[in-house]
């Protein structure tokens, strides 16, 4: 490029489509590409499907590292994808040293949710701020917990699953062993299990006038709110933001999401803190992976 700028690769690897960017040191997305995830979805497939994907995206190899974020935790080292969701045998599998025999060029992975926390704070809604928390309102609760600019994820590789954190102790089972976790309260299939509604659907009826809708989006927004007070008490961030599907609706929840916070948050704990609706939408996970290549490799 002449500038001087190193350029990486971000991949963000799904259950049915693997999306990669090149970016600059900058955060401009030189290039971007979407390729099918590969079926039956293995490991040997994936990892070839994405070398042959990172070498048509960066004929030149101008990119100097590779950042991946998969759907399922990684280790501490960001080395190996210890399990993930929706691909066909993946267990402990060293994604980084196999992508790297077949790239010539480091690789960093990291949990998809947490890639595009990372992404949200370097790119989107909290690029002003260090100190951020990001929770993604989905199929599930995910979360990412942003200190000084980085990733925090403890010493396992596995700290910052905010959704799991318990918001009601005899509350609906969860997948992860809890009962009542914020995931249970604030997910689409939260949504679906207490109204029989997709969220689009109620948000639907809610901006059409009624009365039922307007108020299972504010009780929605108390549960966020209570979950989040919580997350603020531990890590008083200067920043929460919220991103997901659900968030089309965030004009019908997040007033009372704040009322919540207010009321319930010291404000010393929350003095100038924001809440802020997530900017890059499915993008905000190339962008993190790319934002961990650069702060692990250049």
């Amino acid at each position: 490029m002449g500038t001087g700028q190193q350029q990486v690769i971000g991949v963000d690897l799904g259950g049915s489509a693997i999306k990669l960017g090149r970016f600059a040191q900058t955060g401009q997305c030189l290039k971007d590409l979407s390729v099918s995830t590969p079926q039956p979805s293995t490991p040997d497939a994936v990892i070839a499907a994405m070398a042959e994907a990172i070498a048509a995206l960066d004929p030149n190899h101008d990119a100097v590292a590779i950042g991946v974020g998969t759907p399922g935790p990684a280790d501490a080292a960001g080395r190996i994808a210890r399990v993930a969701i929706n691909l066909a045998g993946w267990k402990d599998v060293p994604i980084a040293d196999q992508l790297e025999a077949q790239t010539g060029r480091p690789v960093v992975v990291a949990n998809d949710a947490n890639c595009a926390g990372l992404g949200e704070a370097w790119l989107g809604a909290g690029r002003a701020f260090k100190d951020v928390l990001t929770l993604t309102l989905g199929t599930g609760v995910g979360g990412a917990i942003i200190l000084d600019g980085r990733l925090f994820v403890g010493r396992q590789g596995t700290a910052g699953e905010l959704g799991l954190i318990t918001l009601n102790p005899d509350g609906p089972p969860c997948n992860s062993g809890n009962r009542g976790s914020l995931e249970q309260y604030c997910s689409v299939q939260a949504i679906q299990r207490e109204t029989g509604l997709t969220p689009a659907a109620l948000f639907e009826q809610a901006r059409a006038g009624d009365a039922g809708a307007i108020a299972f989006w504010q009780t929605y927004g108390r549960w966020l709110g209570a979950g989040i007070a919580s997350l603020v008490y531990v890590l008083t961030p200067e920043a929460v933001i919220v991103g997901g599907g659900i968030c089309a609706a965030a004009e019908l929840f997040l007033p009372t999401t704040l009322a919540e916070l207010k009321t319930r948050v010291l404000p010393s704990s929350r003095e100038g803190m924001q809440v802020l609706v997530a900017e890059l939408g499915n993008r905000a996970g190339i962008a993190g992976a790319a934002r961990l290549a650069l702060q692990q490799y250049v």
